[in-house]
């Protein structure tokens, strides 16, 4: 993947997508933040989350015959309503699966996208290999959520839209799951700001990236443990794994109650009903995971909606 393909993804996806707005997080002491951050609410995307970029330029891509018996997503969620949304578009069915770990709520809202909707499996990868043979046997598209390179190339338009809003950021905090929007933000960031510092967040009980950095190699999980369904992914992709070991500088890890922290945050302070993969970028600074240099600009994300802070 270059980064013209990531031009093009967002020129194609322009009718489908809108402009997110970035905020400071200012006027909140509850933060304990002492750096100037701003958060991309991507969580008032389309769909509720970044996953559209990558689905709406998958779906462009293809050719209307190869879709004809409908799209297929195995899903924390996000990517699922993001492939239920381009399916409704164009009159497809839309068959997701997801792992019993997922947000009911979000279930919901896939159904009420005309999604016909499944249950299988623990977490993401078990979901996955049903996902995988139901389209095999019905013939329809399996849209992949990472482990493809036209849904990486329009998750990486997110840092198209970022590195014009924020131009000066000296650090970029992106949220992983399997991957695939941080490997195609970094690859932006990297070739615009060569000297900016890209820190990955993970949870405590999902280290995907993290394990195989460490290792040298992709690795599998023994196991994945989060409640985050939206960042449980149990082995990402041989092509994510080095796009992102070449561009990625640290990958930290948190805990699931430092996203719940800081979801509850972003709604109190800011009324952002964000879900915990989108509370991740904030509670890797609130938890002191990342330790910015004191002179340091901080870019991050809401890259998903939710009401996990709501609760609060």
């Amino acid at each position: 993947m270059r980064n013209e393909d990531i031009a093009a993804a967002a020129e194609r996806i322009r009718p489908f997508v809108r402009r997110t707005p970035v905020i400071p997080v200012d006027h909140c002491p509850r933060a304990g933040l002492s750096n100037p951050v701003h958060l991309k609410l991507e969580c008032l995307q389309v769909s509720g989350s970044f996953k559209i970029r990558g689905a709406a330029n998958r779906v462009a891509t293809l050719d209307p015959e190869r879709m004809a018996a409908g799209l297929v997503a195995a899903s924390g969620g996000n990517h699922g309503m993001a492939t239920a949304y381009m399916a409704a578009s164009r009159g497809i069915p839309a068959t997701i699966f997801l792992p019993e770990n997922a947000s009911p709520i979000k279930a919901q809202k896939l159904r009420k996208l005309g999604a016909d909707v499944r249950h299988a499996g623990a977490v993401w990868d078990e979901a996955h290999e049903a996902a995988t043979a139901f389209a095999l046997d019905a013939g329809a598209y399996y849209m992949h959520p990472f482990a493809d390179d036209a849904i990486v190339a329009g998750q990486g338009t997110v840092a198209v839209e970022m590195l014009e809003q924020v131009p000066d950021a000296d650090l970029y905090i992106v949220a992983i799951g399997g991957g695939g929007l941080i490997t195609g933000m970094s690859q932006v960031i990297r070739a615009a700001r060569p000297q900016a510092r890209i820190v990955g967040v993970e949870p405590v009980g999902s280290p995907t990236l993290h394990a195989s950095f460490a290792a040298g190699h992709v690795v599998r999980l023994p196991r994945v443990t989060t409640r985050v369904a939206t960042m449980a992914c149990g082995c990402t992709s041989e092509s994510i794994y080095e796009t992102a070991r070449r561009h990625v500088d640290e990958i930290v890890l948190i805990e699931d109650d430092d996203m719940q922290r800081a979801a509850e945050l972003l709604w109190l302070d800011f009324g952002i009903a964000a879900d915990l993969s989108g509370a991740a970028s904030l509670a890797a600074l609130m938890s002191g995971a990342v330790r910015p240099e004191p002179s340091a600009s901080v870019a991050g994300l809401v890259c998903g909606a939710g009401i996990d802070g709501l609760t609060a």
